[in-house]
Parts: structure tokens; C-alpha cells; sequence
């Protein structure tokens, strides 16, 4: 059984995940450049009972999606401030890890084919897109679930560029 370990900056709540991600989101949305800091989220997924705090309790801030409309969960440590995880209220029972919590960040496999990157619309320019991945201009579902047709690159693609 995996026993992937991750936690926050001080090390005050800590983390593990028993299994491999069931799939594998890149956000490049804005509320994921506002909350990382950087070009986009790369964010592991796991179904709930696949991971557990073993150490400390993490804060939850609340923040309504400008995507989908439904709320986001953030969970952070309150003596640091480093976001760990999310949860959702349009994905109950998924986990959605910020992967450069973990203390190993290249534990898990990213295979193409249960990889998505969304929110290209809003992607920062010159972010490189790899191929025979799923991307999306928004989401990949409407609110009501639908799936929305991926576009996949056969070759790297630069955000920006034509």
C-alpha cells in the first residue's frame, strides 16, 4: 500500500495519501494563480477515503467558484498559512492535493490519458500546454455535468502563441 506523506511549512499538520491519484487536474484558472502564486495548479485528485490528516487540523476557508458557482474548500494550516488541499461541493468525496505539499512531489504518475488542463482561456501567456493531454478553454462539465469535449495538442502548445 502507498503511504505518501506531504504537509505545511512548519510542519504543524501533516498528510498522507494511500493510493495513486485517481486523476490528474493542471488549473490555470485564476483562482489557482491567486492562491499558488505561480502560472497554474498542478493538483493530484483522490477519492476521500484514499486521504487523511495525520497530524494537526487544518483551517478551512470557504470561497464560491467563479467557474461553477459552487463552493471551494481550501484547507490551510493556520500557523503558516500553507494551502494543502481542497474539497468541493461539485465533487464531494474528491480531494484535490496542491502536489508541491507533498514530501515527494514526483511520487505520482501523470499519464496522459488521466490528465486534464483547464482554463486555458485564462492561462498565462507563454505556458507550454504538452501534448495528447485533455484541455479545456473552461471547465471539462457544465454545471449540470455534462462532459465538454477536450481539444488535445499533438504537439506542445504554447499559450499565446497561434
Amino acid at each position: 500500500m502507498i503511504h505518501a506523506q506531504g504537509g505545511c511549512l512548519c510542519g504543524r499538520v501533516r498528510y498522507e495519501a494511500t493510493s495513486q491519484p485517481a486523476r490528474m487536474t493542471v488549473c490555470h484558472c485564476r483562482f489557482c494563480q491567486r492562491a499558488t502564486g505561480g502560472a497554474y495548479m498542478v493538483e493530484p485528485i483522490f477519492d476521500m477515503q484514499e486521504f487523511r490528516i495525520t497530524e494537526g487540523t487544518a483551517r478551512i476557508y470557504s470561497h464560491v467558484s467563479e467557474g461553477s458557482g459552487k463552493e471551494v474548500f481550501v484547507h490551510f494550516c493556520e500557523n503558516c498559512g500553507t494551502k494543502l488541499f481542497l474539497t468541493f461541493e461539485r465533487f464531494p468525496g474528491s480531494v484535490g492535493v496542491y502536489a508541491g505539499t507533498f514530501d515527494d512531489p514526483d511520487w505520482f504518475d501523470v499519464p496522459p490519458d488521466a490528465t486534464k488542463h483547464i482554463f486555458l482561456g485564462v492561462a498565462q501567456k507563454g505556458t507550454i500546454v504538452p501534448p495528447q493531454v485533455n484541455t479545456f478553454t473552461e471547465h471539462a462539465s457544465t454545471p449540470d455535468g455534462t462532459p465538454i469535449a477536450p481539444r488535445v495538442f499533438d504537439r506542445p502548445h504554447v499559450i499565446g502563441s497561434r
